[in-house]
């Protein structure tokens, strides 16, 4: 997988990881970032801006410390204010404004934003074209291969996409109506990819370094969006360019790393949002990091009850003394 260029910038590598509502927050994209992600995007921030005075919204627009580029998403139906809320995260620090037409969620769709502007074209292109014109930054779009099965515009929504000036195009393999369900559809990707000159990140079921060497065959695509795959294993970039790169598998992460990544990830979302807060988001996290390790279920009951930061952090060190112990027969050492 060669670099891929995004407008003046070169990404280290073409593994970007996708925008997230709840989830891609600062401290989880430093930490994929870090781990091999060659570009981290923010959460999905609405371009209502009477809306950013909430504490949420507020934290979704800090960038101070983000690695570049910085690429921010936003969503709407109103291409006007796109445009403003284009130009307001500019100023805020965006250098990369990507364009959400591939959420499938209700309350985004109820609105007339994310997936379901696929269905009306001509809105298409006068977002596209507006935001372009708002901002002297790249800006990218996220789409879905269509509404339904009976309604897969993508090809078209893509051409659109490219003579408005789009610098960059996600695909992710499924109509709105799919949601997350069935097989991700990559001939629909690889059509797009073949009718358009600029860069394509294929999107949809890439849990795996042999799944990402498989999608990009099947696509011909420039790069890969990684979302739920990440959540708890943000390692994955790194385990997938290994093998892109090498054609060989990295051994998985010791017991003794998974616990020192997920304790500085506690760390972080502890002091980016504080103790209460910092707390509640950061059980779906320890959910999703200790999923598949004996003992989980039980554990993430009793964690779930846990209301602050020093005892979240020794309940996670006694759950892996405790594994330690059951791998070695002797407890503290690192398996």
């Amino acid at each position: 997988m060669s670099a891929v260029r995004i407008g003046p910038y070169t990404l280290q590598n073409g593994l970007v990881l996708a925008p997230m509502a709840g989830v891609t927050d600062q401290p989880f994209r430093q930490l994929c970032k870090r781990l091999g992600a060659g570009l981290v995007v923010s959460e999905m921030v609405s371009s209502d801006m009477s809306l950013w005075n909430t504490r949420k919204s507020r934290l979704r627009m800090i960038h101070e410390g983000d690695p570049e580029p910085r690429s921010v998403q936003i969503a709407g139906g109103d291409a006007q204010m796109l445009a403003q809320a284009a130009r307001a995260n500019v100023e805020l620090g965006a250098q990369i404004i990507d364009i959400n037409m591939g959420c499938p969620a209700k309350k985004v769709c109820n609105k007339a934003a994310g997936s379901a502007l696929l269905k009306d074209e001509a809105l298409v292109t006068e977002i596209l074209q507006a935001v372009v014109a708002a901002v002297d930054v790249p800006v990218t779009l996220k789409i879905r291969t269509g509404w339904d099965r009976e309604n897969k515009n993508g090809l078209t929504v893509a051409k659109i996409a490219e003579q408005a000036g789009i610098t960059a195009l996600a695909v992710h393999g499924r109509t709105r109506a799919d949601l997350y369900t069935g097989e991700a559809e990559y001939d629909t990707i690889a059509a797009i990819k073949q009718a358009v000159s600029m860069p394509v990140f294929a999107n949809g079921d890439v849990d795996s370094p042999e799944k990402a060497r498989y999608v990009l065959d099947a696509t011909g695509a420039d790069g890969l969006l990684i979302g739920r795959a990440a959540q708890g294993r943000p390692w994955i970039f790194r385990e997938i360019e290994h093998f892109l790169r090498t054609g060989e598998k990295l051994a998985a992460p010791q017991l003794s790393e998974v616990e020192r990544i997920l304790l500085e990830h506690l760390a972080a979302l502890h002091a980016f949002y504080g103790e209460v807060m910092g707390v509640r988001i950061a059980r779906k996290h320890v959910g999703w990091y200790l999923a598949t390790l004996p003992g989980a279920r039980e554990f993430r009951a009793r964690f779930n009850r846990l209301d602050g930061t020093q005892a979240q952090c020794a309940d996670v060190q006694a759950f892996f003394a405790e594994r330690y112990k059951s791998l070695t027969g002797d407890e503290g050492v690192a398996a």
